[in-house]
């Protein structure tokens, strides 16, 4: 295939103050807007900036404040399961592919139960994904302005921070599709098809994470053909690629097929609940809070800078930002955070084209820094720990992620302390059932050397691993609050004839999270054995 590029380089882009900028924007730094192809080199004269290595700085200081933070609070409820999902490795699961599972288990290979050793692997993915934004900016012409940009504003977007202060898929999911942006956005400057089978990797670790790439990827095929741009996708190059990452969702769709497609079941309960029209404003309002406020207005920049770019490739990423707006918008609404990697490249396409504006007074950059900065400032401990615990619990509402760090070492002892008053003969033929993953795995993980029997819930995966003891005769069933479910006595009388609320879930904080209000009930009299009620209990969610 021939290495020219599939159009020619962007044209300029009106500045904020009304003069242009992109064919030269980085002339004051060292780089070209316009990017000329050389059949994919990046040497002297292919027209792209050298690296601006303040990015590596940015990304630094992300991976540390990060790491810093990364014992405060506690274990996320998800963190929690994602620690009992690593001790049961599996090709796949109900709820997620195995790659952050797999992660789990390396953490806990190396570290233990440790809040720093599993969360560093979300802060190198914030790292990277911070790292990768400027790099986007390089290649969509910018120079040194344009990448520290671009990277200052990944590192400061409320949605990565969150989701990188997090051990799980949502972290991965920002840096792949990133990968998978930079990768795409290469082939479209360079016409380098080769690059093809680099973008099959990026799709299938993506993949191998959470499935939603999927739609990312499907979305950028249809943007590349809308935008006239099929041949890009007519070679063996780019069937290679589809094939690379095809081959990674093996292991998935075996799992899936023997296990009768769970993930098919519980993405269908999700959409019930996140989506509808009830939640189109709450993913539009969402959308606009993704990115830090300073900086809101940039992405938006960046749209019509790869919409005016003439490459059919550029112009897809367009194209998928607006069909997966639409798409979510209807189907999961609520989950605003499904779209937050495609304002990583929306930025730095943004930081281009306002590049010669902001290089032609050098203080328009410093004043939106601060500005980034103050804005920062403001939404910081809604999305990171750093308030006292004692002080986190009005934070809930607008974010209730802090607020489930909260509480589980507590739930733990007053499940150990219901437990050990049982006698020892009821003991022997006793489990403890949980209504939700989290609960579980805080006993699992947390509970370790308390005397505690393994956990059983359940809830995704948790269910398929069992019921304990199938001869159970007492069930100690520990059920959250009414945030999350109500009335579940009344449940319970379903399967015992006698039921007692023994102990009510609280924490120091005063946090009214999803466990606060919950109660620790104790079923004795089971009226079927414990492993035949097993399967009415299951919940896919």
């Amino acid at each position: 295939m021939t290495a020219a590029t599939d159009a020619p380089p962007p044209p300029a882009v009106d500045d904020p103050a009304g003069g242009q900028s992109g064919g030269q924007s980085g002339g004051q730094s060292g780089g070209q807007s316009g990017g000329q192809s050389d059949g994919g080199s990046d040497g002297p004269g292919t027209g792209l900036a050298p690296v601006d290595r303040r990015t590596f700085v940015v990304a630094g200081v992300l991976f540390a404040v990060l790491m810093a933070l990364a014992g405060r609070y506690g274990f996320h409820r998800d963190e929690l399961y994602f620690l009992d999902c690593a001790r049961h490795l599996a090709p796949s699961y109900v709820d997620q592919p195995v790659l952050t599972p797999l992660l789990a288990r390396v953490s806990l290979w190396a570290f233990g139960v440790s809040l720093a050793g599993l969360r560093v692997w979300a802060a190198l993915a914030g790292a990277g994904t911070v790292l990768l934004a400027g790099l986007l900016a390089r290649e969509f012409g910018g120079g040194r302005t344009a990448q520290l940009l671009g990277a200052v504003g990944a590192a400061t977007m409320p949605a990565l921070l969150g989701a990188d202060h997090l051990f799980g898929p949502t972290a991965f999911d920002l840096l792949l599709w990133t990968a998978l942006a930079f990768v795409v956005v290469r082939i479209g400057r360079t016409g380098n098809d080769r690059l093809w089978p680099v973008a099959g990797v990026a799709l299938g670790l993506g993949l191998a994470n959470k499935h939603s790439i999927g739609l990312f990827a499907v979305a950028l095929v249809v943007g590349i053909v809308a935008s006239g741009g099929g041949r890009r996708l007519a070679n063996r190059w780019f069937l290679a690629g589809a094939l690379i990452a095809a081959a990674f969702t093996v292991p998935d769709l075996w799992w899936q097929a023997t296990h009768h497609w769970p993930t098919i079941e519980m993405t269908r309960t999700l959409n019930r609940e996140n989506g509808g029209a009830a939640n189109i404003g709450t993913w539009v309002v969402g959308q606009l809070l993704e990115v830090t406020l300073a900086l809101a207005w940039v992405w938006v920049v960046g749209i019509r800078v790869l919409w005016r770019s003439g490459r059919p490739l550029w112009r897809a990423l367009v194209w998928a930002y607006a069909l997966l707006f639409v798409g979510f918008a209807l189907t999961t609404g609520g989950k605003v955070y499904y779209l937050a990697a495609a304002y990583v490249y929306l930025l730095a396409a943004g930081a281009v084209g306002i590049e010669g504006w902001l290089d032609a007074r050098r203080v328009r950059l410093r004043r939106l820094l601060a500005l980034t900065a103050l804005s920062t400032l403001l939404t910081v401990a809604l999305v990171l720990p750093v308030l006292p615990v004692d002080d986190v619990a009005w934070t809930y509402g607008a974010n209730p992620e802090l607020g489930e760090t909260v509480g589980w070492p507590g739930l733990v002892r007053t499940v150990g302390n219901v437990w050990h008053s049982l006698p020892a003969a009821q003991r022997r033929r006793a489990v403890v059932f949980t209504v939700d993953y989290g609960e579980a795995g805080a006993v699992n993980e947390l509970g370790r050397g308390a005397g505690l029997p393994v956990a059983v819930s359940g809830q995704n995966n948790e269910w398929l691993w069992g019921p304990g003891d199938p001869d159970a005769t007492t069930v100690v069933v520990v059920a959250p609050g009414p945030l999350d479910v109500t009335g579940y006595a009344g449940t319970l009388a379903r399967y015992c004839d006698d039921v007692r609320a023994v102990a009510t879930l609280t924490n120091a904080a005063s946090v009214h999270n999803q466990e606060w209000g919950g109660h620790v009930y104790l079923c004795t009299g089971l009226k079927r054995p414990w492993g035949e009620t097993w399967p009415s209990l299951r919940q896919d969610s």
